[in-house]
């Protein structure tokens, strides 16, 4: 537009020279790619000039001209840390931006084998944030069906996508896996300034953009998974001050449960049975040293005629919880 405005300028410059005086009317409105597609603008140059004694003004034929659709459109992985356990499912976030300059719908296609994964997922869904609040809502969110385009986008407008992926089974701890999300304006793609003609907005043409009407975008997620290893010892002293487990004897058994890696596990639950030709000692049971009354009660450990049960709750991996409790050889 700047070129053209100092175009007229010297346009008027010799006019005014010539004593006649040109005017050119410049219409507005603008998107992420300039003016809308569909918008007619008009065109008409104005004319004064003066004869002897007679001054008279003059309009130019108006030149009408359709703006044709621009296809354009960029994708943005919003998820670069997702966490999600093994067997379990996850969710990917993108953002889709209609940048053309008309209204326009687009086919989305998610591929879990991205180059450089240390595995790969199953793609479960595609859903769009159909109430607009950024979080995936089961059951609320509309999921595309396979080959189904989205909604049309505004120029200019965002569409928020999620991917809805399941984790392998044996996907270990710390791995991490990235899932492509590809865009395609419905109406068409492919080398910058391929045309559509009739296909765009108001029955125009539609030209593809310097995005090829395609875009490609990565999210990423990694696996924190989480184990427990269960380690039980005894130590037994006798009425002797010695090891013997002869009758009368006391057996401290000891519980460690361990748990690895960088997730974290959820209820957590111990017991043990007392074994056979044994009483339990009343008021034995402890929890990392600290003694658990044997009632079930608020401090998660208790005891009864078969055996002991502890509640370890949620845990995570580098944390050892250890139980002890205490019998008597009968």
């Amino acid at each position: 537009m700047k070129r053209a405005y100092r175009h007229i300028s010297k346009e008027m410059q010799m006019a005014a020279a010539c004593g006649v005086a040109i005017c050119l009317s410049v219409p507005t409105g603008a998107s992420a790619a300039g003016a809308k597609a569909g918008v007619v603008i008009e065109n008409t140059a104005v004319a004064s000039y003066t004869a002897g004694a007679i001054t008279s003004t003059i309009q130019s034929n108006t030149v009408k001209v359709r703006v044709d659709e621009l296809l354009e459109v960029t994708l943005a992985g919003l998820t670069s840390s997702a966490t999600a356990s093994s067997g379990s499912e996850a969710v990917l976030a993108y953002s889709l931006v209609n940048t053309g300059n008309g209204p326009e719908a687009f086919l989305l296609s998610a591929d879990p084998a991205t180059v450089g994964n240390d595995f790969d997922t199953q793609i479960k869904s595609i859903a769009i944030d159909s109430n607009d609040n950024g979080t995936y809502d089961p059951g609320v969110d509309q999921l595309l069906a396979s080959g189904a385009s989205t909604p049309s986008v505004e120029p200019d407008g965002t569409l928020k996508v999620f991917v809805v992926v399941a984790i392998p089974a044996d996907a270990a701890d710390t791995k991490t896996s990235q899932v492509t999300l590809r865009a395609e304006a419905v109406t068409g793609s492919g080398a910058p300034g391929t045309s559509f003609p009739g296909q765009g907005e108001g029955g125009g043409d539609a030209v593809v953009g310097q995005s090829g009407a395609r875009a490609v975008a990565l999210d990423s997620l990694v696996v924190r998974a989480a184990s427990v290893a269960l380690t039980k010892s005894a130590s037994v002293i006798n009425l002797f001050g010695n090891g013997q487990p002869i009758p009368g004897a006391i057996i401290t058994y000891r519980i460690d449960a361990a748990v690895s890696g960088s997730g974290t596990v959820q209820d957590l639950f111990v017991s043990d049975n007392f074994p056979a030709g044994t009483t339990y000692q009343a008021g034995s049971l402890a929890l990392d040293g600290n003694a658990l009354s044997d009632a079930s009660d608020a401090d998660g450990g208790s005891a009864s005629a078969n055996g002991i049960t502890v509640q370890l709750g949620t845990s995570a991996g580098g944390i050892s919880r250890s139980i002890t409790f205490k019998v008597k050889i009968n």
